[in-house]
């Protein structure tokens, strides 16, 4: 049985940096994810209701919540506001992801909380951002991505655009692009004193991403979804079933690599049709699937191990962290029985790491309100009031 996972001193680049968050879904709490495990020190505001309905048995499997405290607190009620505002003026850094006016209209919008601290990061993050004829209306990654370009250039020829996992528009161009945002952000208030709004939206995200895209589309290297060279469309870039089933990645782009992928699979580069002839891709591509359909997939990772021809076994969410290779750098990590990707990047001399398990809601309620100064008996109050779980 793995060993408690204990809180750990933050040592990451962003150690003694305040954060707090207000608690969401999906991109918010990776965002607190990824500043936490730089060693930020989150503070995620729950809704009172959510703490009170808390379960803690089920907590340890919330990656996402990992890495930071909680306090439920109702927002709405006015001594709940008010301990939002005492966290936000020691605070540098608040993230939400409201609607646009949401937070204004509830008092503790952009100009509510730098009347506190004029040094506050007041980072946002929405779907169709703060601003333009959409920024009202509901969506999600699927839409978002839609609208940036990113899903009609994915899929394979003759076939209907292929939503991927919500990576695109709700982590990378969302919560990842807004924690860029506030560690910029955090960067010119120290030199300014002065913190500022990050607009984060997600379809502006996805369409930084599609910026490669973009470029190849305009200068004629890119054309219908699927005939292209990186989306299934050229057959030493796809992927190809095994004998058990399973499938092998295969990227040979570069000359080099693709004759270690002909002499992997014993084929002659003279008796196959000329990669080059786009016309003949599909012929190829038969070729190469009754070459792959020929061994399981571990044997064909074995066998192209020792090989540079960019090949690689497709592992699932429980194969993947029990890999050699991933074993042996620790990209991922056990925390109480549960396997999570470890923190990224990596760092010479401020390495990241997990500061704490996931939280529940409403688990550090008293703590949290002891350091803002606060006498048992006034917690007492809050709880009372239902102001605070």
């Amino acid at each position: 049985m793995p060993e408690p996972f204990t809180p750990t001193t933050p040592t990451g680049p962003l150690a003694g940096v305040k954060v707090v968050e207000l608690s969401s879904i999906g991109p918010i709490p990776f965002c607190g994810l990824v500043l936490s495990d730089m060693g930020a020190d989150i503070v995620r505001v729950d809704r009172t209701a959510a703490a009170l309905a808390a379960d803690p048995q089920r907590a340890a499997g919330n990656v996402l919540d990992r890495g930071r405290r909680s306090i439920g607190v109702d927002l709405k009620h006015p001594s709940g506001l008010a301990v939002l505002h005492r966290l936000v003026e020691e605070a540098d850094v608040l993230i939400e992801g409201y609607r646009p006016g949401v937070a204004e209209r509830l008092g503790f919008g952009p100009a509510a909380c730098r009347a506190r601290n004029r040094r506050l990061v007041y980072g946002r993050l929405t779907g169709w951002g703060q601003s333009g004829p959409l920024s009202d209306r509901a969506g999600h990654d699927i839409d978002y991505i839609a609208l940036a370009g990113a899903l009609g250039a994915m899929g394979r020829v003759g076939q209907p655009p292929t939503p991927p996992l919500n990576i695109v528009g709700d982590f990378g161009g969302g919560g990842l692009l807004l924690a860029y945002g506030i560690t910029c952000a955090l960067l010119e208030a120290a030199r300014s004193g002065e913190g500022q709004v990050v607009d984060t939206a997600m379809v502006d995200g996805t369409a930084l991403l599609m910026a490669p895209f973009f470029a190849a589309r305009q200068i004629g290297f890119w054309g219908e979804r699927g005939t292209n060279l990186l989306d299934s469309g050229a057959p030493y870039y796809d992927v190809y079933e095994c004998a058990d089933g399973g499938w092998v990645a295969v990227g040979a782009i570069e000359p080099q690599f693709y004759a270690e992928l002909l002499d992997g699979l014993d084929l002659d580069a003279g008796a196959v049709p000329d990669r080059d002839d786009q016309a003949r891709w599909d012929d190829l591509r038969a070729v190469f699937a009754a070459r792959f359909r020929s061994r399981s997939r571990d044997e064909w990772a074995e066998h192209f191990a020792p090989r540079d021809a960019c090949v690689a076994p497709v592992l699932g969410l429980d194969e993947a962290p029990v890999h050699p290779h991933n074993e042996a750098r620790a990209t991922f990590l056990d925390v109480d029985g549960v396997h999570q990707p470890a923190p990224a990047p990596r760092f010479e001399r401020t390495p990241g790491a997990i500061a704490r398990p996931p939280c529940y809601a409403g688990q550090h309620t008293d703590e949290i309100l002891d350091e803002l100064g606060m006498s048992p008996e006034d917690i007492g109050g809050l709880r009372v009031d239902g102001a605070v779980a």
